[in-house]
């Protein structure tokens, strides 16, 4: 039975990191084959010749963890300068507004569909308003760098924001302004233990010879976050704020405060942990896709009581979303597709407490929004290639340009440049 399951979770993560490798050419999300794969299995179980116990039980426990390292990883990418000032309020604003629409329209509906209250219909809609990183960051790595920075800011912030917002309408019945207050405290509690904790962290990741480091650290940033999130602070924000400092360490080397703690020789270290921090994010989201994809069932994804509302919420999504890259002048293709919802989705729906669900919003409409989403996503990723080919023989937009300039970013589109802008070849 051991060596069973040593060579099943072998395979299965080869398997996976095969997904990984090919997705950038078939243009096809490793989240949805992992989905499909942990399905297979679930078929194929019924006919093995011993019983799989419960494995429902550590969905949430993958879902955590692999939510740390997927944002830090992120955040670890993130490069911060101030000519991408810019994309960074463009991302912020693209996270935040958005996703207050859409869960306050999706919220009435359901209050005036069902006559359920705010409260409810929050919790209930704010999951299917959150972007997932796990599934977004990793699918954009063959994209224009300037895409795929605003992808990895926009969803990173979006699964801040929404863990945030989800945390206090779960913990307030009445809204006031004591209870806002009280959260802008929180807010302000974290910051100050992210600072503090990210200096420690780095101090220790620097001075610490023994030849097991990394580990360690990252062990205690999972502490810190868990320990933050029993006194119900923002944890994530600390994520973000430790990646963040790692990421762009080079721009911070001459600081007062670096010199002082002796961390002007970090950049190796902070490379090396940048390394670590990916393949364990790979390994935590690959189990938890697959065991997900395991424990879905057909009728729940073929749940034809559902399926309307599943259309439904994924349209608005995305009418949403072309709304707001418009209004932020930013061009709609290929970030219109890139909305997929997927790991905070499931984490906030398996956090909310029975009195407090709404009898339509399930498992079935869960999957069914994930699925269709991924799927949009990996179609729309499978005409980039068409669509920059189609470009090369179109003049550059005047929109496109100038949305590019503000951002600060240049963007190289093919046989053409910025200063072709009044000019563009035919």
């Amino acid at each position: 039975m051991t060596t069973t399951i040593i060579i099943t979770f072998c395979a299965l993560l080869l398997i996976a990191y095969f997904f990984d490798l090919t997705a950038p050419y078939t243009r096809i999300p490793s989240v949805i084959l992992l989905l499909m794969l942990g399905w297979f299995l679930r078929q194929i179980s019924a006919f093995l010749p011993f019983d799989i116990p419960d494995l429902s039980e550590f969905l949430p426990l993958l879902g955590t963890i692999g939510l740390i390292l997927i944002v830090l990883e992120g955040a670890i990418e993130l490069e911060i300068s101030s000519a991408k000032a810019g994309l960074i309020m463009r991302s912020i604003l693209g996270a935040v507004i958005p996703m207050f629409g859409l869960a306050f329209v999706l919220a009435f509906t359901f209050q005036y569909l069902g006559g359920y209250s705010l409260k409810d219909s929050l919790l209930n809609a704010i999951p299917f308003c959150i972007i997932s990183s796990a599934i977004a960051i990793p699918s954009v790595r063959n994209i224009r760098k300037i895409y795929k920075d605003f992808i990895v800011f926009e969803s990173s912030i979006s699964d801040i924001a929404g863990v945030v917002f989800f945390s206090f309408i779960l913990q307030n019945d009445v809204f006031t302004g004591a209870s806002v207050g009280y959260s802008f405290l929180q807010f302000l509690m974290i910051m100050l233990i992210s600072f503090v904790a990210t200096i420690i962290l780095s101090f220790l990741l620097h001075k610490i010879d023994h030849h097991i480091k990394f580990i360690p650290i990252i062990l205690l940033v999972i502490l810190i976050y868990t320990v933050s999130e029993v006194f119900e602070l923002p944890a994530l924000i600390f994520i973000m704020i430790f990646g963040l400092f790692l990421g762009n360490f080079d721009r911070l080397k001459d600081s007062r405060i670096l010199e002082r703690f002796h961390l002007g020789q970090l950049h190796q270290e902070s490379v090396k942990f940048r390394e670590i921090t990916s393949e364990g994010a790979f390994i935590v989201r690959s189990m938890f896709f697959l065991l997900f994809g395991y424990l879905m069932e057909t009728r729940e994804i073929l749940n034809p009581g559902t399926f309307t509302w599943a259309l439904g919420i994924a349209g608005l999504i995305y009418v949403v979303r072309a709304i707001q890259l418009k209004l932020s002048g930013i061009p709609l293709f290929p970030l219109l597709v890139i909305a997929p919802r997927g790991l905070i989705t499931i984490l906030l729906f398996l956090s909310i407490t029975p009195q407090h669900l709404i009898g339509f919003i399930n498992k079935s409409l869960l999957i069914q929004v994930i699925v269709l989403t991924s799927v949009v996503m990996m179609v729309g990723m499978l005409f980039v290639n068409s669509r920059r080919k189609e470009e090369a023989t179109l003049p550059v937009e005047p929109r496109l340009l100038k949305a590019i300039e503000e951002i600060g970013e240049s963007c190289e589109l093919p046989e053409y440049s910025v200063s072709q802008k009044d000019n563009p070849k035919p």
